[in-house]
């Protein structure tokens, strides 16, 4: 059964049913009435071309023949022009609605996508890949909503229109129409027994498309210890070889999508070789039906647009199988109604809740403890710091805290439950900045929105971007390329950060966030970081290297030999040396470089 916004669908016995595509397009219904309106009408003047046609050859051959006036021509031919206007003015509405359709089912889709992988348990996404989930957010999506849109403008421009023209041909002559007809039906056999090699040839394309993206990310993020270790020469080679494979794949599956267009066509028109000579036989009034040449011109050029529309079956076939595989690669991260991407009341995340670090250990396999009895807390509203010296675990503390990591002893707790079980079951309760944050080759807007219908520019203003964002060229619709190649270090930290605000969770973890940005932007950041977590209840833990704000925070955890002290700024100071050490070489002007690795 279908479920209330936001909830699953389930079957009679009550189990989790896949979710459908359905519910992504029923909210569209206006649109489509538009479309199905502006289609009709389309249609029948796609049948009074034709017929206005015949009757413009049948007078012109009465005008050659002395039996009509050259000026009896006017009106015909101001009656023909009218009717392929209008035509044109329906098709260019119904095209442009049906875009407007499936644009608003593609931002739907995408925001549901992109709200579903922010809620996904990290380490399945880990698992599964970044190329892959590239892939599918970009990719995947568009492939769906083509489909659809395919299969929505071929409805008329395919579908009702072949009524129409079939209809018309049996009006004229039933016994040619059936004899022309064995033809066209061949091509939709051909275009449905290609249906699983389509099938198999883009599902090989998406799989390779993935691992090629896969490849070149970690080509790009792994360049200087490639080089480093002499492994370079190798990582090229394998990048290539993904390369090679995704260009065979990908070719092949256009090919069975494409080249086979013409061979449909030509299938098609067999037919009309039989329409040539049994129609001329009854213009000569030696055939089953007396026709002028009106009606023979009629009867040609509907049976003529016929094959060739028909041919275009096969071509919609592959645009479904495309849009199929895309389907099942992107479903089970679909399952939230298409109410516009929102959670049920009792699904959103719960502010307000108090993080409990107690006794906390980790090691990683074979290796001995990081740190241990690691204990703090961070009420909601609070801001507490991480710090401590170079390969202390910062970053891995961060980890922890967030549930992305089990601890080999202690427990993180976020109210009453664990985080790291909480996190695997609804990851909607923690977010986490790292030091590389992903951006989408997207506009700024995009990239803090991932398809969400609100206005970016309050979480731009908060992570100190909006100025930069409205003196670039289109503000926040400005494209930021691959990995935000168009921006600065600092501006791409900081269009990571209003994302991270926008999607702000119960219990935040940023990591080194304001590292590439000058002491006044920071004294900003800093200040709107506080007033966010304050008016929003979060728990806010900031893992950092620059302590210069450090002072202003409600707490601070200084991680040094294996374990950690916490406590005020003012206590620190004056009860733990390294803290008092590491903060007196940055506060008389000697900054070191204290990022965890």
């Amino acid at each position: 059964m279908q479920g209330h916004a936001g909830e699953k669908d389930t079957d009679a016995a009550g189990a989790p049913t896949p979710p459908r595509i359905a519910p992504f397009i029923r909210p569209q219904w206006r649109l489509l009435v538009v479309v199905g309106v502006t289609g009709v009408v389309y249609n029948l003047g796609m049948v009074a071309g034709p017929w206005l046609e015949g009757l413009l050859a049948q007078r012109l051959a009465d005008i050659l023949a002395g039996r009509a006036v050259a000026s009896s021509m006017v009106p015909l031919a101001c009656a023909y022009v009218g009717a392929i206007a209008l035509v044109q003015l329906m098709r260019y509405l119904k095209r442009l609605y049906v875009r407007k359709f499936a644009n608003n089912v593609s931002r739907v889709m995408k925001r549901t996508l992109y709200r579903n992988l922010l809620r996904a348990d990290r380490r399945s996404l880990e698992r599964e890949g970044v190329g892959s989930l590239m892939t599918k957010a970009i990719s995947d999506v568009d492939d769906c909503v083509e489909g659809v849109r395919k299969f929505t403008t071929e409805i008329f421009d395919t579908g009702v229109v072949m009524v129409a023209y079939v209809a018309t041909l049996l009006a004229y002559d039933w016994r040619i129409t059936l004899l022309a007809m064995v033809f066209p039906p061949l091509s939709y056999v051909l275009a449905a027994r290609m249906k699983g090699p389509v099938t198999r040839a883009t599902g090989a394309a998406k799989r390779s498309v993935s691992q090629m993206a896969a490849a070149a990310l970690d080509r790009v993020e792994g360049a200087t210890s490639y080089r480093t270790l002499g492994l370079e020469g190798v990582r090229d080679g394998l990048f290539e070889a993904n390369l090679a494979d995704y260009e065979r794949k990908e070719t092949r599956a256009n090919v069975l999508s494409t080249a086979l267009m013409p061979v449909y066509q030509a299938i098609s028109l067999l037919g009309a070789g039989t329409v040539i000579v049994c129609g001329a036989r009854n213009v000569l009034g030696v055939g089953w039906s007396p026709w002028n040449i009106a009606a023979f011109t009629t009867f040609f050029s509907v049976y003529t647009k016929l094959a060739v529309k028909s041919s275009h079956a096969g071509k919609l076939f592959n645009a479904v199988q495309r849009a199929q595989v895309s389907w099942a690669r992107i479903q089970p991260y679909m399952g939230q109604a298409a109410d516009g991407g929102s959670v049920r009341e009792g699904d959103a995340p719960r502010f307000g809740q108090r993080l409990e670090v107690r006794d906390l250990g980790f090691a990683f396999p074979g290796a001995a403890p990081l740190f241990q009895h690691v204990t703090f807390s961070v009420a909601p509203g609070q801001v507490v710091g991480v710090t401590g010296e170079v390969g202390c675990g910062k970053s891995t503390l961060g980890r922890l805290v967030c549930g992305e990591l089990d601890p080999t002893e202690g427990s993180v707790r976020l109210g009453e439950r664990d985080v790291a079980t909480l996190q695997r079951r609804d990851a909607g309760v923690t977010s986490r900045l790292g030091h590389d944050p992903q951006l989408l080759d997207a506009t700024v807007e995009e990239n803090v929105l991932l398809g969400d219908d609100a206005d970016p520019r309050p979480d731009l203003r908060r992570a100190c971007l909006l100025d930069d964002v409205e003196r670039m060229p289109r503000g926040v619709r400005t494209p930021v390329g691959e990995g935000g190649a168009a921006l600065s270090g600092g501006q791409r930290a900081r269009l990571a950060l209003a994302r991270t605000y926008h999607f702000a969770r119960p219990l935040v973890v940023l990591d080194d966030p304001f590292a590439s940005v000058d002491l006044a932007t920071e004294r900003q950041a800093w200040q709107s970081l506080r007033e966010l977590a304050r008016r929003r209840g979060m728990a806010v833990v900031v893992v950092s290297h620059r302590l210069l704000h450090f002072p202003e925070l409600d707490g601070v955890v200084c991680l040094h030999d294996g374990t950690a002290s916490f406590g005020t700024h003012g206590r620190l100071m004056e009860s733990c040396p390294q803290y008092a050490r590491l903060y007196g070489l940055q506060a008389n002007g000697g900054e070191v470089d204290l990022d965890a690795r």
